[in-house]
């Protein structure tokens, strides 16, 4: 009989744990609350007209996902995708253009040269990010448990000083002089929450946010959008005899007796498990199994997220003032930062801690959607945008803060010819998460990437160096949402680390 496994969470995570856990012979039923799976990988619609518009409401682009799971999972042979090979554009406020960011690092340090002034040497930090990357990408396909003694003997103790264990301000002094160059590359240690740059282990987020493989390290698109992924992947494993129960949640649990009750449109059901996997945010997988009280939950963790997302649609393809000599260069990211120094990007950063401010302007990043669907099909007339920026506190929803809104739209709009056809925007705010993806505190990797929840702290097993995905001290029960290693963004890599655990634990006990 084949060993029974119950997955609680239809996000990328859990759909990614169901394939491999089905493909190796599992039977696997998928539990999810909502009416649909995907996660924060989801869309909504508006009617404009006549037409009906789709956008992301969650995540918008691909990029850290495993191309082993992108190729195992058979998700390569069902999706369209795009990846600008345009250099990235990035802005800073006083000074002149654009400073462009070129994937050569030969090109990529004289241009910091000439335009920040850089001294330092971008080549070398790109070459020691690269081993990082290198030793972290061959831990996610063998699916090891995170160790800072195995890191230690495959990279030596000061690059882990350096990009494991230290702080980014400390990362980034080594290999930098110019604020600027600080800056571009400390984005990615304040993306999900206020986390500061002279927090340990703060350095590692560096490189974890280059650790995805399906297009070779760099963002990219899935044409039309990103929930065609998770739409893809939930019919495959239905394909493969998983049993998907939308609309569902677990009301009652007898853990002695492996079970738990499902309600599915007012009907009970107790579904027996040799695995259960939690596949959720960490709340409510704790308010799942445990006599957990949330007070505590939020005490004991760092939660805080910080970032706004604002979807905008314009009637005509959006025409760039600053471009670059490339023919997908429409398509290309782009980064416009607010402050002009490095003390002022942390201080930005820190400010909506406490609720002091609704808003602390720091940087946006914005990925240009509709021109990525362009490349595939130039049919395609209108235009959309989704700009990620920094920094929201967690006190309001998006609808509530129009000056906001207006703001981050009046900064954008200083880099485009043709604002005038903007006919639609929304806004997304950390409190918005919260109440539509379930994240305790509105962070889209759900807990921050700070010291103690980071590389072999981010679990919630009572036995990490035996059990890692393990959940608590229970046998038999795990979790993989986003709030486990390495984190949310590296798009299924836990849901694929856990189901591996799991067959070789049972592999062993056989």
């Amino acid at each position: 009989m084949s060993r029974r496994v119950v997955i609680v969470g239809a996000g990328i995570n859990g759909l990614v744990a169901a394939n491999y856990l089905r493909r190796a012979g599992y039977h696997v039923t998928l539990v999810e609350k909502k009416t649909s799976t995907g996660g924060a990988c989801t869309t909504e619609s508006f009617d404009h007209g006549d037409t009906r518009y789709q956008y992301p409401s969650g995540a918008s682009v691909l990029g850290l996902m495993q191309d082993f799971v992108f190729q195992e999972t058979g998700l390569s042979s069902k999706l369209k995708t795009f990846v600008p090979e345009s250099p990235k554009l990035v802005f800073f406020p006083n000074l002149e253009g654009p400073t462009y960011i070129y994937r050569d690092p030969i090109q990529l340090d004289a241009e910091l040269k000439n335009k920040w002034g850089e001294s330092g040497d971008a080549r070398a930090f790109r070459a020691d990010e690269a081993k990082i990357i290198s030793f972290i990408q061959s831990g996610y396909r063998e699916a090891k448990t995170p160790s800072i003694e195995e890191a230690k003997s495959v990279l030596g103790s000061d690059l882990v000083d350096l990009w494991i264990t230290g702080d980014a301000r400390s990362l980034l002094d080594h290999y930098f002089e110019s604020d600027f160059s600080k800056m571009y590359m400390a984005m990615t240690v304040t993306e999900s929450g206020p986390v500061s740059l002279s927090e340990r282990y703060s350095a590692f987020t560096i490189p974890i946010m280059g650790s995805g493989s399906v297009f070779n390290g760099y963002y990219g698109f899935v044409f039309q959008g990103i929930w065609n992924l998770t739409q893809s992947l939930s019919a495959i494993n239905i394909g493969l005899g998983v049993d998907i129960k939308l609309s569902s949640s677990l009301v009652d649990k007898d853990l002695d007796n492996k079970k738990v009750l499902v309600e599915t449109n007012g009907k009970e059901e107790w579904l027996y498990y040799d695995d259960l996997v939690l596949a959720t945010d960490p709340l409510t997988a704790h308010s799942i199994i445990a006599d957990y009280n949330e007070e505590q939950f939020f005490s004991e963790n760092k939660l805080t997220g910080s970032s706004g997302k604002m979807n905008l649609f314009f009637s005509k393809p959006i025409q760039w003032k600053e471009e670059v000599s490339h023919s997908d260069s429409d398509s290309a990211f782009r980064f416009i930062f607010s402050v002009g120094t490095l003390d002022a990007f942390e201080s930005a950063s820190q400010e909506i801690l406490g609720d002091r401010a609704h808003y602390a302007p720091g940087f946006m990043q914005i990925y240009c959607e509709g021109a990525a669907d362009r490349t595939i099909d130039p049919s395609i007339e209108h235009d959309r945008i989704a700009v990620f920026f920094k920094n929201l506190s967690l006190s309001s929803n998006g609808e509530d803060l129009g000056s906001v809104e207006e703001e981050v739209k009046q900064q954008l709009f200083k880099h485009i010819k043709n604002p005038e056809d903007c006919f639609w925007s929304k806004l997304s705010t950390p409190k918005d998460l919260k109440e539509t993806f379930y994240f305790p505190s509105g962070n889209v990797d759900q807990t921050m990437l700070a010291n103690e929840q980071m590389y072999f702290d981010r679990t919630f097993s009572s036995n990490p160096s035996e059990n890692f995905y393990g959940f608590l001290d229970h046998e038999n029960i795990y979790y993989c949402g986003a709030a486990a290693y390495p984190c949310g963004s590296i798009a299924g890599t836990p849901g694929y680390m856990c189901s591996q655990q799991i067959i070789r634990q049972q592999k062993n006990s056989s």
